[in-house]
């Protein structure tokens, strides 16, 4: 089942959302912001990208600028501050379960879906 990560407040987030509705039958929606990850599944949705955690961070947000930037921060420590502020996650994420793109731009989506 693929699974989209989903923030209703970003735009990009909704145009993901888009993609999928126009593209699939069936798929799940996950608010990420108030059904927050447990640690297992954040480490296995990183593997399924293939990325460090460093690059599922948004760097632009404000509690990384004031709390994180700067510092040289283990894997292990970025996982541990994402989990205590999911706004620091990347959006869109659409997973498949082994398989996950970060769908900035909503084109990585499609592509995504293409080889499914």
């Amino acid at each position: 089942m693929i699974t989209i990560y989903h923030n209703p407040r970003c735009r990009k987030s909704r145009e993901g959302l888009q993609i999928l509705e126009e593209n699939l039958n069936a798929f799940q929606t996950r608010l990420y912001l108030t059904e927050h990850f447990t640690e297992k599944e954040l480490r296995e949705l990183i593997q399924a990208l293939g990325i460090s955690p460093l690059d599922l961070v948004r760097k632009n947000e404000a509690i990384w600028k004031s709390e994180y930037k700067g510092k040289d921060l283990s894997d292990d420590a970025v996982i541990q501050a994402m989990l205590a502020h999911p706004r620091l996650i990347e959006r869109p994420v659409v997973t498949d379960g082994k398989n996950a793109v970060i769908g900035r731009p909503g084109e990585r989506i499609r592509e995504f879906l293409s080889g499914l």
